[in-house]
């Protein structure tokens, strides 16, 4: 029985492929011992939503016999892997994180599990969320069926929503890596918080279909990992058009970031103010460190601002008013007021009320935002900025409420990336880039829609030459 350290569990996708290969442990073994930590870690970061253990070790032994047959079918073949609890598993209890739906069940898989599956990636436990992703906004990082995500640097902190479990579990080594998803910062946010490599798709790449639905115009599923390179891996495996989901792009996605720009001719827009007063100010000199690392790998960088336009106003417009909608038979039939917070069971309540005409009128100045993001990457080709400015919050903390207020400078900077990425369905690499006051902050970088493999490729490099994807909290 070989032994399973946590050089194993803190291994890379390409790491893990490797040693399955070579036969230094079976699939089976290697997915037990994940299934083992998963069970035992899991509830201590309150990040599992369920096991799904027996499936998982059918799957395995399939694996086995492939690799001992030497049929090798792609780098995630035989990799364990967990899922968002808003993703259907057919015959699996899928909660959405909230108690109106505790009993829920499925006959059917999401389209990404159907697709992990035929990567032969052995999807081992589905992970807690925020309730309904946060439709209607919440107040307390508690608002979730199994109480609040906590991160495993600091388990007094927060992991961060809706993807808490998601982000626990890839930051512990409790997966390899897991799926997460985003309507507005749901997968950027975790992953920030807990050191975690992640990757929020252009809109439309991934299939939604049998995944809860927050907002119709702006959910979106990505992979959450130790590298940018596992990104790469895992959404090679899960993009592709699909005729169940509407607003599918109908595109497939091939991991080949090494035929993209050459560093040299690559063009980073950025603004110092992010960097230097927006950022909290223990944050400063990891994020200021990050940027002159991005500046040695030979990109042209360049000064550049976001115009000023109403982004959140916009963004909380077009989440409240769809997810109301979504959760309409919830509210009016009352169950709605089980869920945990008290803000969240209002908000959701008001979004019924918006106006037509103010969701239209949203919808219009979003497409202006679009079209300024269109202009921007005509200027260069991707955005850098920190993927946010502080650190994990206090888990007792309001979220509306931070204890850490910062100045507001003019001009603006890009605060509002993170807001305008997701309104306009851009892809987002987040990346590990240091620590303050002991917690992982990082540094994103956005680019035009479906240029995927330019932002994986600065990420590469930029992981190649630091070690901050490679740090571990003591679990």
């Amino acid at each position: 029985m070989p032994e399973f350290t946590e050089d194993i569990f803190f291994a890379t996708i390409g790491e893990l492929s490797a040693k399955l290969r070579a036969r230094e442990f079976s699939c089976v073994e290697l997915t037990r011992a994940f299934c083992d930590r998963l069970e035992k870690l899991g509830p201590r970061y309150n990040a599992l939503a369920l096991s799904l253990r027996e499936d998982a070790m059918r799957q395995a032994r399939k694996v086995d016999d492939d690799l001992r047959r030497k049929r090798f079918r792609g780098p995630l073949q035989g990799i364990p892997c967990g899922a968002k609890d808003l993703l259907a598993v057919a015959g699996s209890v899928t909660t959405w994180g909230a108690r109106p739906f505790a009993a829920q069940v499925f006959d059917y898989n999401a389209t990404v599990v159907n697709r992990l599956q035929r990567a032969r990636a052995i999807l081992i436990g589905k992970l807690s969320m925020v309730e309904l992703a946060g439709g209607g906004g919440y107040r307390y990082a508690s608002a979730s069926l199994q109480g609040p995500g906590l991160n495993p640097w600091d388990r007094t902190r927060w992991s961060g929503g809706s993807s808490s479990g998601s982000g626990s579990a890839v930051a512990a080594a409790l997966v390899p890596f897991a799926i997460g998803s985003e309507t507005w910062g749901s997968i950027v946010t975790p992953c920030a918080y807990c050191g975690v490599t992640g990757l929020r798709p252009t809109y439309g790449y991934v299939s939604r279909y049998g995944a809860m639905a927050l907002s119709w115009t702006m959910d979106k599923l990505g992979p959450m990992c130790r590298s940018a390179e596992d990104c790469g891996l895992v959404l090679q495996a899960i993009a592709g058009g699909d005729s169940n989901d509407p607003g599918s792009a109908g595109r497939g996605f091939y991991y080949a970031p090494q035929y993209v720009k050459k560093l040299s001719d690559i063009r980073v827009g950025y603004a110092p103010e992010d960097f230097e007063e927006l950022a909290y100010p223990a944050a400063r000199p990891a994020f200021a460190k990050a940027l002159e690392v991005v500046r040695g790998l030979g990109v042209q960088l360049k000064e550049i601002r976001l115009p000023e336009l109403p982004y959140s106003m916009v963004a909380g417009t077009v989440v409240g008013t769809e997810g109301s909608a979504i959760f309409e038979p919830l509210i009016r039939d009352g169950r709605v007021d089980q869920l945990e917070d008290r803000k969240q069971i209002a908000g959701l309540k008001a979004g019924l009320e918006v106006k037509a005409s103010s969701y239209l009128k949203a919808m219009r100045v979003r497409r202006r935002m679009q079209d300024e993001a269109r202009r921007l990457f005509g200027e260069v080709d991707a955005m850098l900025a920190p993927s946010l400015f502080g650190i994990a919050s206090k888990i007792t903390q309001a979220l509306d409420d931070p204890s850490q207020p910062r100045p507001k400078p003019k001009p603006r900077g890009n605060r509002d990336l993170n807001t305008m990425g997701n309104l306009a369905g851009l892809p987002e690499l987040i990346l590990p880039c240091g620590f303050a006051e002991g917690m992982p902050v990082a540094v994103s970088l956005v680019t035009r829609p479906f240029n995927e493999n330019l932002i994986l490729q600065i990420g590469n490099q930029f992981q190649n030459v630091t070690e901050f994807h490679r740090q571990r909290p003591k679990v």
